[in-house]
C-alpha cells in the first residue's frame, strides 16, 4: 500500500519556522493501530489524516503515542494541503472530529480556523510546578484541559528549563507558560509530555485558552501571539461572542512524498 504525505510548517510563511505537521490524506480509514504506527514513524508532534465524508471531511490527529482530540497546528496543515496541494475549489472547509464540527476558511494570506472557546478557571499553583519549569515565581495559574501559568514577562519565557518528568506527573493534558509579550499581545511556550510532546512549537488548541484569558486581560478581542523557543511561530486570535475563537496563521510546504506501508 502507498500513501501520499505532506510536512507542513504551520504558523508560519516560511519552512523552518512554526510547527511541523504530517498529513495524510486518505480513500478510506485504515485501522487505529496503523495509524498510530505511522505517526510514531513520522516522529513530529502531530500526524493528521483526514477521509472525504460527503461535502465535509473526518479528521482525526496522532502524536507518536496517542491520539488527541484536538490539535490547531495539525488542523491547519491539514487545510493548507487540501487548499493548496489538492484544489478544494470550496473557500471553507468543514471537518468533523472528535471535538466537533471545526471550520477552515481563506483569509487573505492566512487560513482561519474557527474553535469552540475554552475558560480558564483560577486554581491554586499546583505544588512542584514552578520548580518542574525552572521557575522562582508566577502571577497565576489557570485551568481547562491544559494548565496556564502566567508570568511577569517575556524573558521568563525565554528562559525556561522544564524537567519534562517532572512536568509528566501533572494530571493536564499540557503547560502553557504565557507573558505579555513587547512585539506581540502575549507569548507562550507549551509542554506536553503527557501526550508524547514535550515541548509542542506552536500549539493552536492551546490558544483557545490562551485567547480567552488574554482578550479579557487586556480588554481586546483581536490579538496577535507568538508561540515557541529556539522555534517559534505566529497566530492571530479574535474571541467571538459565540464561545467561539478564530486562530489563524500561514503555512509553508516543507515536503511532500510517499509510504511504503
Amino acid at each position: 500500500m502507498q500513501l501520499d504525505i505532506f510536512q507542513v510548517d504551520a504558523f508560519s510563511a516560511t519552512s523552518f519556522g512554526g510547527n511541523p505537521a504530517a498529513v495524510c490524506p486518505l480513500q478510506a480509514w485504515l485501522p487505529d493501530a496503523t495509524l498510530q504506527r505511522i505517526a510514531a514513524e513520522n516522529n513530529l508532534s502531530e500526524t493528521a489524516y483526514f477521509v472525504r465524508n460527503g461535502e465535509a471531511f473526518e479528521l482525526r490527529w496522532f502524536t507518536p503515542t496517542v491520539e488527541v482530540d484536538l490539535c490547531g497546528h495539525a488542523t491547519l496543515a491539514a487545510a493548507w494541503v487540501l487548499f493548496e496541494q489538492l484544489h478544494e475549489p470550496s473557500d471553507v472547509l468543514r471537518f468533523t472530529t472528535r471535538s466537533g464540527e471545526l471550520r477552515v476558511r481563506r483569509d487573505g494570506e492566512r487560513l482561519s480556523m474557527d474553535f469552540p472557546a475554552k475558560q480558564p478557571v483560577a486554581v491554586e499553583i499546583a505544588p512542584g510546578l514552578l520548580h518542574a519549569l525552572g521557575l522562582s515565581s508566577a502571577q497565576a495559574l489557570y485551568r481547562t484541559d491544559d494548565y496556564l501559568l502566567v508570568v511577569e514577562d517575556e524573558a521568563s519565557i525565554a528562559g525556561l528549563t522544564p524537567d519534562f518528568a517532572a512536568l509528566a506527573r501533572f494530571d493536564v493534558r499540557g503547560i502553557a507558560v504565557t507573558a505579555p509579550g513587547r512585539e506581540f499581545d502575549f507569548v507562550s511556550r507549551w509542554f506536553g509530555p503527557n501526550v508524547g510532546v514535550n515541548e509542542d512549537p506552536v500549539t493552536g488548541s492551546a490558544h483557545t485558552s490562551l485567547a480567552p484569558y488574554w482578550a479579557a486581560r487586556l480588554g481586546k478581542k483581536r490579538l496577535s501571539a507568538q508561540q515557541g523557543g529556539a522555534r517559534k511561530g505566529q497566530l492571530w486570535c479574535e474571541v467571538l461572542d459565540n464561545g467561539r475563537v478564530l486562530i489563524s496563521g500561514q503555512g509553508a510546504l516543507y515536503l511532500k512524498g510517499t509510504i511504503f506501508i
